[in-house]
């Protein structure tokens, strides 16, 4: 059988979703190349832009990234090892490791490689130069205050776990075992308010001049929002990208170094380009509500029962109905799962939201939109429910890059002799 399917120029089209379906049955993960590469153009006059792959880490995603010239964040190992496999060569800081541990497998890795490590911690630092002198890292510096779409997304301040609090003190680690300062990195959170995004400048300011080493990068860390509703507003990247490279030519001027400005963007690139198609299989009633309940659960989809989170939702009825309109009910749309907080349609506060959408009977479909980050990236096998496929659009063909797990392969890891 082919994995490859030649279609129409669009991508969402009823024929095109219908015969995915019938092609590869649901649930599974579809998504856009040209939307990804549309939002990497509006990037482009930053010096480096840096994939957070852990939005959407499949290898062949990542192949797309470095085909624009895309170099990759990465926070574990096994990200490391999809770089090398997407053929991310090890040089010119295409890969750079961020965390806040360093696990020995690790610290071997990007020794072997000489990849640049941005510690997020002191003890970081120190497991580095005992091991290598000379090699180069980066500071992630926590700045003090944080911000994100969600209390569970801020990476910055007081009650975050994330970067360096004293960065004087990280210095005098990197000085006393001679490590290459390269860096400086400051991540306040995901989905981050453009005021908050824009403060960030002067607190990079601060402590470059503050450090007062000749580095040879700055990055402006992500955060960057995307419309998930229809009434949200869209970035002004090119305001952004003017206040940012202001910051940099203050510091460079001051430190008297040439340095480049980085972005790492994750769910920016990533997130309008992806859906979730899904099968209806029941829609029954209580006493206040109407539940849609899917094939596809927070197994699958996680940011709603994670962060409350707002997803779009459109349906693809079976039959086309001679009736133009068809009637709207309030619904509650959920998952399989054995847990009752298995819902895709709840409030920031996870409590149930219903939403108009069109009747809809057993057999029909939902699309769940703008899944592309954070999706098949954070899924995982509860329930045993095996992993689902991914399937890319990509020069008007769709291309499956990730394969249906079977049930099989989910339980080998346990057959032991």
């Amino acid at each position: 059988m082919s994995d490859t399917l030649k279609t129409s120029k669009k991508m969402l089209t009823r024929k095109n979703v219908l015969y995915l379906i019938k092609k590869y049955k649901t649930p599974m993960w579809v998504y856009n190349e040209d939307t990804i590469i549309k939002q990497i153009k509006k990037l482009k006059k930053f010096d480096i832009i840096r994939f957070a792959q852990k939005s959407c880490s499949n290898i062949h995603i990542l192949k797309l990234m470095r085909n624009y010239n895309i170099k990759v964040d990465a926070v574990s190992l096994g990200e490391i090892e999809r770089a090398f496999l997407a053929g991310y060569l090890p040089k010119n800081n295409n890969i750079v490791y961020t965390s806040d541990i360093l696990e020995k497998s690790v610290l071997k890795k990007a020794i072997q490689y000489n990849i640049p490590i941005n510690a997020g911690s002191i003890d970081m630092l120190k497991k580095i130069g005992k091991k290598r002198p000379q090699h180069p890292v980066w500071i992630r510096i926590n700045p003090k205050f944080g911000d994100g779409h969600h209390i569970k997304t801020k990476t910055g301040g007081k009650d975050s776990k994330h970067g360096i609090w004293n960065p004087m003190k990280a210095l005098s680690i990197i000085k006393k075992y001679q490590l290459n300062l390269i860096g400086l990195h400051i991540h306040i959170g995901s989905g981050v308010n453009i005021k908050n995004l824009y403060q960030v400048c002067s607190y990079m300011e601060k402590y470059a001049l503050l450090l007062n080493q000749k580095i040879k990068f700055i990055s402006a860390g992500g955060g960057l929002n995307v419309p998930y509703k229809s009434t949200e507003k869209k970035i002004d990247i090119d305001s952004y990208f003017n206040q940012w490279n202001q910051t940099k030519k203050i510091i460079s001027s001051k430190l008297n170094c040439s340095i480049q400005l980085e972005i790492e963007p994750g769910r920016f690139l990533v997130a309008q380009s992806g859906i979730l198609i899904a099968k209806i299989y029941s829609v029954k009633k209580t006493e206040k509500n109407t539940f849609i309940l899917l094939n596809s659960g927070f197994n699958d989809l996680m940011r709603p029962i994670l962060y409350g989170s707002y997803h779009k939702i459109t349906i693809i009825h079976r039959k086309i109905n001679k009736v133009k309109n068809h009637p709207i009910i309030n619904s509650i749309v959920a998952g399989p799962l054995c847990e009752s907080g298995d819902v895709f349609t709840v409030d920031y506060n996870g409590m149930l939201l219903p939403r108009k959408i069109p009747k809809v009977s057993p057999g029909d479909y939902i699309i769940i939109h703008d899944t592309g980050a954070y999706g098949a990236s954070m899924s995982s096998t509860y329930n045993s429910r095996p992993l689902i496929p991914e399937i890319l659009y990509s020069d008007n063909t769709f291309k499956l890059i990730r394969k249906r797990q079977s049930i099989k392969e989910l339980l080998q890891l346990e057959t032991i002799i």
